[in-house]
């Protein structure tokens, strides 16, 4: 599974940022609070990364991706994205983060959690701090329509949520709290914004 989500999206690096990606990446930060270390799990061409030196005033970000082609594009845009070098471009797994427990003030995850799974909170309540940040987005149900390629990667054990409720559940699953869920219409597709604490 993991070389199959590595060749997906190295084959879907070139276009990558033909898409709304940048868009969910700045709706995924609103109203979080400031964090100096950020880790960017599967950060495709590092949208959720550039946004937390803008948004959350990160002072280092751990941006990483399964996929070569994705942290090559990635580092290209970081000339202009991130000209102080603030985000170190990992080519590894999204879980377990290459990151040792509790060094990070908030854990990103924009349009990948539903290739990861369910599994992955558990692995970012490890990597965040107390009182640190989670937050990711999900496909909704209704506008969810993967090509075949990717929709046989899909995690079997996260459902495609319907509601808010459902697209926190695995936060709340995994021991989060403060969980709240937010859908929004982004580029013609439902996401659901999902946010909460470590306790």
């Amino acid at each position: 599974m993991t070389s199959d989500l590595a060749a997906a999206f190295d084959a879907a690096a070139e276009h990558y940022d033909d898409d709304s990606h940048g868009r969910i990446a700045e709706r995924l930060l609103d109203g979080l609070p400031p964090a100096g270390d950020v880790l960017d799990v599967a950060t495709g061409t590092g949208a959720a990364a550039f946004a937390a030196l803008r948004l959350l005033g990160a002072r280092r970000v751990v941006a990483v991706d399964i996929a070569p082609a994705m942290i090559a594009r990635a580092r290209e845009r970081a000339a202009a994205g991130d000209p102080g070098g603030r985000i170190e471009w990992w080519v590894a797994p999204a879980v377990p983060a290459p990151v040792p427990d509790a060094s990070a003030d908030a854990v990103l995850c924009a349009s990948s959690l539903h290739f990861l799974g369910a599994g992955a909170l558990a692995d970012w309540l490890r990597v965040l701090r107390p009182g640190g940040s989670v937050a990711y987005t999900l496909p909704g149900a209704d506008t969810f329509n993967p090509s075949p390629a990717f929709a046989r990667l899909v995690a079997a054990d996260l459902v495609i949520p319907a509601t808010g409720e459902q697209a926190a559940e695995p936060a709340v699953a995994a021991g989060f709290t403060g969980v709240r869920a937010t859908r929004a219409g982004i580029g013609g597709r439902t996401v659901y914004v999902v946010h909460g604490v470590r306790p």
